[in-house]
């Protein structure tokens, strides 16, 4: 598969991949692709194919999600990542060939993204590993708050709370972050000082979008 009409952004969490794949989508009249678009075939997974996806389906205390050592917490994210890639390239093998262009917040491996896409259309966005490590929990989605309350109830909350941060910190350490960096693909990364159109901007000129070369 080669998918020469879609534009995949990889990276790290607080980089502001979802906002830069809407607003792409929005202005060039393309199909969106937010983060967890494949959560749309979860339920017809076979939990011998998909272990990883399909771990919390029969989960009968979830605190156990919460309890699991930062190593086997990091096993279990790559894992996921693993089998979204295989969601992912189903669900876009159908999308591309609507001829419109596709802007994915993507899970798909940077070994793979280099098979399937053209060079420049493939952006990485990153934020100080620390970012998503001190700021987890800051963000108001249900499923974050959701381990939040879990954590809380844990007997040692504050044990509780750093076991899950030191998850954090392996899943988005500086060696994971240096990958990205040097991958070889066009990189932004993440400044305060610069707004939200600004970003979107140089995500235009990575990609080499105009309203004349994309319909």
């Amino acid at each position: 598969m080669f998918f020469e009409n879609a534009y995949f952004i990889r990276g790290s969490a607080y980089a502001g991949k979802s906002t830069t794949v809407k607003l792409l989508a929005e202005k060039y009249g393309g199909i969106q692709c937010e983060e967890n678009y494949h959560d749309r075939l979860l339920d017809e997974l076979d939990s011998k194919e998909f272990p990883c996806l399909t771990y919390t389906h029969d989960l009968k205390d979830w605190h156990g999600f919460i309890r699991r050592t930062p190593e086997e917490y990091l096993a279990w994210v790559d894992g996921v990542a693993k089998e979204c890639e295989i969601l992912e390239l189903r669900i876009l093998k159908d999308l591309c060939k609507q001829g419109r262009p596709v802007f994915v917040d993507t899970n798909i491996s940077l070994e793979t993204l280099r098979e399937i896409a053209p060079h420049d259309h493939v952006l990485i966005m990153l934020a100080d590993p620390m970012i998503s490590v001190n700021r987890f929990f800051e963000r108001p989605d249900r499923e974050k708050q959701f381990l939040y309350k879990l954590i809380m109830e844990e007997p040692d909350p504050e044990k509780a709370l750093e076991n899950y941060r030191q998850g954090l910190m392996l899943i988005n350490s500086q060696e994971r972050y240096d990958r990205y960096l040097n991958s070889g693909f066009n990189v932004i990364k993440r400044d305060e000082n610069r707004t939200v159109e600004q970003t979107v901007l140089l995500a235009e000129k990575a990609f080499g979008l105009t309203t004349q070369n994309v319909r």
